[in-house]
């Protein structure tokens, strides 16, 4: 009886990841170069004489759908969105190098330049810093050029490059704060948990434009109703073992 229960439990948790991961997709329907989250369920057989026949599973998410969302153009300076797979190199909050397709970008007041999620975008020698006043214009390439509103008639320079890297070939992991990192020696903590791509010289960004969300909320939604379904079915089959269980036992207690 105990198989039937272990089954159903394991399925059920899946059900809740998969449920978790649904709803932060449906949530992140609106969020610029957000990319639908996906779950990758493993099959698990408990070893030992007695446990082989109990098969669970564990869920996780380990990636994303990388498909291109629709590509708006906005007229902002400071917009661009990326082609191909192409990604911009960000730092992360723990202080390493992550990677996104957010680039609806800003000059902070202390002259960082940083995109909605309020993470340093990565130049050439670390985070990027404008000087105060100056007006910014991003080439295909990913150059800053750099204009003084006081000498108009002086031709731009170029200030920095946003580092643009090619994901063609490269393990990518997606983190729990919905960055891309580089699988690095998998201790949590170490200084090599995560590695770090190179420069793409071919990669290209499209200027004043933002790229969407790649999420269909249709589908989401038919998704998370598929989820609370199963979730159902599987609470269900416990209640099934149960009754199984119970009926067993009396006819145990006949005499």
């Amino acid at each position: 009886m105990d198989r039937l229960i272990y089954t159903a439990l394991s399925g059920m948790a899946n059900s809740m990841t998969r449920e978790r991961v649904i709803a932060s997709n449906m949530a992140n329907a609106q969020t610029i170069g957000f990319k639908a989250e996906v779950l990758n369920a493993t099959p698990m057989t408990l070893e030992g004489p007695q446990l082989e026949v109990r098969a669970m599973s564990s869920a996780d998410v380990k990636g994303a759908l990388m498909k291109d969302g629709a590509v708006v153009n906005t007229g902002n300076p400071l917009d661009v969105a990326l082609s191909g797979n192409a990604m911009f190199a960000v730092q992360a909050p723990d202080g390493g190098e992550a990677y996104t397709r957010r680039g609806d970008l800003s000059v902070t007041v202390t002259g960082v330049l940083q995109n909605g999620e309020g993470l340093p975008v990565m130049g050439q020698g670390g985070a990027i810093t404008v000087p105060p006043g100056a007006q910014l214009t991003i080439a295909p390439d990913g150059g800053l050029l750099m204009t003084d509103p006081a000498t108009p008639d002086q031709p731009p320079a170029r200030l920095d490059q946003i580092k643009l890297v090619s994901t063609t070939g490269s393990a990518l992991t997606k983190t729990l704060d919905g960055l891309f990192r580089v699988p690095g020696d998998g201790i949590a903590g170490s200084p090599n948990e995560f590695g770090v791509l190179p420069t793409d010289a071919n990669a290209r960004l499209i200027p004043q434009s933002l790229e969407q969300s790649n999420v269909n909320a249709s589908e989401v939604l038919v998704e998370m109703i598929a989820a609370q379904r199963l979730f159902d079915l599987r609470t269900k089959l416990i209640e099934t073992a149960r009754q199984l269980d119970e009926g067993g036992a009396r006819l145990m207690r006949l005499d």
